[in-house]
């Protein structure tokens, strides 16, 4: 009974005490209970206060930071039960906006807060300042979160003090230019001594001192579980792992560091590792090599190392092999745990195993970018988990497999860029339910389209697309009915898919909002509504269409609008500027619009590129720019009826690179203001009208330009010395102009004409007149070397220095007053294709070294006074057209018919009779059959070929975009066969006379 009282007792007691701590509890207030604690307490109060003072505050987040109750301030935590603060979130939210960020000091009053356990002050802006270092002070730390706020410097090691942490993200945005930098260096010693680390997060911080132990220190770390080390700079994977204090890692992201080795065995051998990113990096080797060998794959299989992945990034490395065996072993797990599998980018090939559909978890498969071949196999419909599934850019062929339609969860396809053939038709989609994405495209034009799109107009599909790309694949000829219920559109791509039809009402009523409409390269028709809506920054294009009427002006947020090859008419609307402020792009070229320039093109401030050539403009060019700095780069107002004098206004444009203007009726002295065009690459103002001396500052103050072209204009004076310091120049043609004076001797300097340009760059579409023809280039314009100075007034020698320029390609100085003799090295010209030097007053003798040009297909040295024997051999004995070398009275030998000297001494008997008879006949026999040949090839590829292109528009465009790349090749390979059977047909005359003759 008395122990029973006592019990009573002690429990009334523990009542009563439970009754006074919960009504502490809930006292309001951090300010409140007892005196030595609310001292305490206040004293955090006024360090935070202290704390807000460091600090910019643009946005007002901390206005809530008054008052006594500090647990009541935004951002900061308190312990229910002692009041004190134990947590400051100023983490920065999206919506804040970049001038909503805090900045400025951190104060070192954070010091009084003796309870805070969790420090976040993430997505703010601290503009390059340094992490305090007193933060390593404070003890109680366990979650510290400073990523993404634009510190600077070195990490403090201080921070190695924080022995209580869990929790350490210190990511920051990468910064390519930082690595050269060592004060931004860190080394990575500190870190061992966060025994409790969990979680680490050192995105983008320069660690590249660390490269050679980085892995030593953090296995220090035996509760780590979770570690970012992408864009660390660290280089080095090791062989090896030092210690086996990772057990408890679970995910490893190591990308983009520049490792340059084949994938260590190591990190297949983490047993809890479920999260594994190596990409972006230089991996090499077979993808097999980082298990060893299959039985090392059986046996991690077995030790479930590999079965407990679900996560496997290997992109964008320099991986090769197959991956057939890796995918047998996975899917002989017992429960594979595989999900997310990304090899993109990387050297694999061979065929894609059937064992593939044993990897039942897999809900994102990118193999993009890979040299796979074969098709789809089968198994791919067992994926039932599957969303994402990325097979572009690979070789695999053949046809698409229906069981891709058994993939309910599929939201995202992408088997672009393979040439598959066959027929796609809706047993390939019946079932995809959730799909979103749908991309099966081809960049390139060419008219094999070998994949049909072949899907009935009842089919109403399962799902509602967002993205839809189709370029390159033979939807048409009707516009796809099947798309009439898709009213979640945002990306409609079906450029070049032989569409025949006017666009559906149907369609114009899906009330779409587009960021991308695509239908260019078709044979569209009909007139454009202006119903459409886009999204900010949205693009449309259609061009190479046979849309007509008025220009479509749709929403202001199109940032790109592409009409060219159309047959739109009617002025463009001289509210464009207002109604499409956001076009950064505006090409309307080949249509037929009228009227003048509109002045609110010069409204639009984010202009790069305006094409508006090949139509029917006329009045003069406004000053639409005005001194408004802009971003135009790209001008093509060539081939249209403008006149008038080119504006100051133009010298406004400091980013241009590009003025086309060639082919109006321009007129006056070039503005002194283009000279403030530094950047311009190409100067294209042929045939216009301008006048005046050719400025010499186009040499002082255009250093990168690569065209220019001022032909068929009516310049005079002489050329200015200072076009010779243009070193990237490689296409000069100031033809049909009144130049005057010598050629500079420093043309030779031209040092562009004389380098090999290696890879592909942009230069505009140019007309280039070579090989005594006009042709335009686009494409390779980059690889034409020409000058050009014909039809001038130009007297004196021919410059020796324009041997130097071994790359050149056309060199035209016909029709001028130069004299004295063609230069000796003449023959290092090894790329010369056409040379024409005819018209002048040339004298001496034909260098010998001219035999040795072998690509020379066009030569014209008539209307000189040369002398001597016509040099013989290579590629001159193909030039056998006498036409070449008319009017050079002195000269002598073949071609034509003057002999030389000392020709009809010793020439040797040769055998008469019906032997000559018949080498005559057979000669002439050839030559009337190859004749015969040509003529019904001719007929025969025009009607069987020709023919069909005027029918076929689009099949046109492609044929003659590839005819263009071979028609040189062809004409030379005539030229030769010609040639050929000529210097036959000839030989066998002479031989016929001569026999005569004795």
């Amino acid at each position: 009974m008395a122990t029973t009282n006592a019990c009573l007792q002690l429990l009334f007691l523990v009542i009563m005490s439970s009754g006074f701590l919960f009504h502490e509890t809930l006292k309001p207030g951090c300010c409140h209970g007892d005196h030595h604690r609310a001292a305490s307490i206040d004293t955090e109060r006024v360090a935070l206060l202290k704390f807000k003072q460091g600090l910019t505050d643009p946005s007002h987040r901390l206005s809530s930071w008054v008052g006594e109750d500090c647990c009541k301030w935004r951002g900061v935590v308190c312990n229910n039960r002692s009041g004190h603060v134990i947590k400051l979130n100023l983490r920065s939210l999206d919506d804040d906006g970049t001038d909503g960020k805090l900045g400025g000091e951190i104060s070192l009053s954070l010091l009084d807060l003796k309870y805070l356990n969790h420090l976040d002050l993430s997505m703010n802006n601290f503009e390059g300042t340094g992490i305090p270092r007193f933060i390593g002070s404070l003890e109680r730390l366990r979650y510290l979160n400073l990523s993404c706020a634009s510190f600077s410097g070195p990490i403090p090691p201080q921070l190695g003090n924080l022995s209580r942490l869990i929790y350490l993200d210190l990511k920051e945005y990468f910064d390519f230019n930082r690595y050269p930098d060592e004060s931004s260096q860190n080394n990575l010693q500190w870190i061992s001594g966060l025994s409790s680390l969990r979680h680490v997060n050192l995105e983008g911080v320069n660690l590249s001192r660390a490269s050679a132990y980085w892995l030593h220190a953090v296995s220090k770390l035996p509760s780590l579980s979770e570690l970012h080390l992408s864009s660390c700079g660290l280089s080095v994977l090791p062989r090896s792992l030092p210690s086996s204090n990772l057990t408890s890692l679970s995910i490893l992201v190591l990308s983009n560091n520049g490792f340059n080795s084949t994938i260590p065995h190591w990190l297949f051998q983490l047993r809890n590792l479920v999260h594994l990113d190596l990409s972006f990096n230089n991996l090499r080797g077979s993808i097999l090599d980082a298990f060893a060998n299959r039985t090392c794959l059986e046996s991690l299989r077995k030790m479930g190392s590999l079965c407990n992945l679900k996560t496997l990034i290997l992109s964008e490395n320099d991986l090769n092999g197959e991956i057939t065996e890796m995918i047998d072993v996975l899917s002989g797990c017992n429960k594979c745990s595989l999900e997310n599998l990304n090899l993109g980018l990387n050297e694999l090939g061979g065929f894609l195993p059937y064992s593939l559909g044993n990897l039942d978890n897999l809900q994102s498969l990118l193999l993009w970018e890979n040299s796979f071949v074969g098709s789809i196999p089968n198994s791919i419909g067992n994926l039932s988990n599957l969303e994402e599934l990325y097979l572009s850019n690979n070789q695999m062929s053949g046809t698409i497999p229906e069981t891709l339609g058994q993939l309910n969860e599929l939201a995202a396809l992408d088997i672009s860029e393979n040439p598959w053939e066959g027929v796609l038709t809706e047993a390939h989609l019946s079932n995809l339910t959730n799909l979103k994405e749908l991309s099966i495209a081809k960049f390139s034009l060419l008219p094999d389209l070998t994949l049909v799109i072949n899907i009935s107009s009842e089919w109403i599909p399962p799902f509602k697309l967002q993205y839809l790309n189709l370029r390159s694949c033979q939807v048409g000829p009707k516009f796809p009915v099947w798309l009439r219920n898709q009213n979640e559109l945002n990306t409609l791509i079906l450029r070049n898919a032989r569409i025949s039809d006017t666009i559906p009402e149907w369609f114009w009523k899906l009330d779409l909002e587009l960021d991308q409409l695509d239908l260019g390269y078709n044979q569209l028709s009909g007139r454009t509504p202006n119903s459409l809506k886009f999204t900010l920054q949205s693009s449309v294009c259609l061009m190479w269409n046979h849309f007509n009427g008025s220009l479509p002006l749709w929403s202001s947020n199109v940032s790109s609008l592409l009409l060219r090859n159309n047959s739109f008419s009617g002025p463009i609307p001289r509210d464009i500027g207002e109604r499409m402020p956001m076009l950064t792009e505006l090409d309307l070229s080949h249509n037929s619009l009228s009227g003048t320039l509109p002045e609110s093109i010069g409204e639009l401030i984010g202009l790069v590129t305006l094409e508006i050539s090949n139509n029917s403009l006329t009045g003069e060019i406004p000053a639409l720019w005005n001194g408004v700095p802009n971003l135009v780069a790209h001008v093509d107002l060539s081939n249209n009826n403008l006149s008038g004098e080119l504006p100051t206004s133009v010298g406004s444009l400091s980013y241009l690179m590009f003025l086309m203007l060639s082919n109006n009726h321009l007129s006056g002295e070039l503005p002194s203001a283009l000279q403030n065009c530094t950047n311009i690459r190409t100067l294209d103002l042929g045939g216009n009208r301008f006048s005046g001396n050719i400025p010499a500052w186009i040499g002082q103050t255009m250093p990168s330009l690569w065209i220019l072209r001022l032909r068929s204009n009516l310049f005079d004076g002489s050329i200015p010395l200072q076009l010779c310091t243009l070193s990237s120049l490689h296409i000069l043609d100031l033809a049909q102009n009144n130049l005057s004076g010598s050629i500079p001797s420093c043309v030779g300097n031209l040092s562009a004409m004389a380098s090999e340009i290696e890879t592909y760059r942009y230069e505009a579409e140019l007309t280039v007149l070579t090989k005594g023809r006009e042709d335009s280039y686009r494409n390779i314009l980059y690889l034409v070397n020409s000058i050009d100075l014909s039809n001038n007034g130009l007297s004196g020698d021919v410059p020796g220095g324009l041997t130097n320029l071994s790359r050149l390609g056309t060199l035209n100085l016909s029709m001028n007053h130069l004299t004295g003799k063609i230069p000796d090295n003449i023959g290092n010209l090894e790329l010369l294709e056409t040379l024409d030097l005819s018209r002048n007053q040339l004298s001496g003798p034909i260098p010998p070294g001219m035999a040795s040009l072998t690509l020379m297909n066009h030569l014209n040295l008539s209307y000189n006074n040369l002398s001597g024997r016509i040099p013989s051999g290579n590629q001159l004995q193909t030039l056998d057209d006498p036409s070449i070398y008319w009017d050079n009275p002195a000269l002598c030998g073949r071609p034509i018919t003057a002999k030389c000297p000392g020709d009809d001494d010793g020439t040797p008997n040769l055998p008469s009779g019906d032997d000559e008879d018949d080498d005559e006949d057979g000669a002439e026999a050839e030559m009337k059959w190859f004749y015969m040949s040509m003529g019904t090839g001719f007929v025969v590829g025009f009607w069987g070929v020709c023919g069909t292109l005027v029918v076929k528009e689009s099949w046109r465009h492609a044929y003659f975009r590839l005819v263009n790349d071979i028609k040189e090749w062809l004409l030379l390979v005539i030229q030769l066969n010609v040639a050929r059977l000529q210097r036959k047909l000839n030989l066998g005359k002479s031989q016929h006379h001569t026999g005569t003759t004795f």
